[in-house]
């Protein structure tokens, strides 16, 4: 086996059991041996890292996947009943992948709720099986949708919730001069100036009145008219137009 690093183990250097050896350690085990449980463990590392390999499309760190599924052989070995003549790894299997999966369901820092994820992992599964009979192309949405019984909008919204996010100062492309996405993104609307004088903007709102802000903010952000503001607030219309007239003078001069 070529030599492999992983959380800080050799995984060239692990032993290898035969069945007899496994069933005799199995044996001091049930008793209480530590020192047969440690070298079983050890043994049984090569299981967690041959299942770890089937989990590299989800991009996983190995690291991470091999410590989760090193959970899952603990629990195994905790719940095995020796007795019922069931060979260990076919018991432990399930279980590790089950804790994989798991992490990986679990892992996104969006919290998604269980029937969400469900439906967006169930999508992939069948995007899965419906490949194997499209090797040139991908299923569509509505392929996917249409074997799951699910409407198309569900499963896209699913399986955007459980994408993994990414860092605007992640690189796009390849080689010293690549983009990052930040650069990419622009705001086109908005300048450095009109930036500047919003900030402004919303200091000076801070500091006037609460009455004649609320009248600006009806007038300039909602596109009330006076007569609406004046039904609205329970005032005359001329109030509105002295508290309006009066709050733009205070702005001015806050922002001059």
């Amino acid at each position: 086996m070529h030599k492999v690093e992983i959380c800080g183990i050799d995984t060239s250097c692990l032993p290898k059991l035969t069945s007899k050896e496994c069933d005799a350690l199995l044996k001091k085990i049930e008793q209480g041996d530590r020192e047969a449980r440690e070298e079983f463990l050890q043994a049984n590392m090569r299981l967690v890292l041959s299942i770890v390999g089937r989990f590299s499309r989800y991009n996983g760190n190995s690291d991470d996947l091999f410590q989760v599924g090193y959970v899952g052989l603990l629990k195994a070995l905790e719940n095995f009943d020796y007795s019922l003549g069931l060979k260990f790894s076919t018991y432990a299997v399930p279980m590790i992948i089950g804790e994989i999966k798991r992490f990986l369901r679990d892992r996104t820092s969006i919290k998604v709720s269980r029937n969400i994820r469900d439906i967006a992992y169930n999508a992939l599964k069948v995007k899965e099986k419906l490949q194997e009979s499209m090797p040139d192309g991908e299923p569509s949405l509505y392929e996917i949708a249409n074997e799951l019984d699910v409407s198309q909008r569900d499963i896209a919204c699913a399986l955007d919730a459980v994408s993994e996010p990414i860092s605007i100062f992640e690189c796009v492309g390849n080689g010293d001069d690549s983009l990052m996405v930040i650069d990419q993104v622009a705001d086109t609307k908005s300048t450095p100036e009109s930036w500047t004088e919003n900030i402004a903007l919303c200091d000076a709102l801070k500091r006037i009145p609460s009455r004649e802000r609320q009248v600006l903010i009806l007038r300039y952000f909602y596109g009330k008219t006076q007569t609406e503001i004046s039904s609205a607030t329970g005032i005359s219309q001329a109030q509105v137009s002295r508290l309006e007239k009066n709050a733009i003078t205070k702005l001015k001069k806050l922002m001059a």
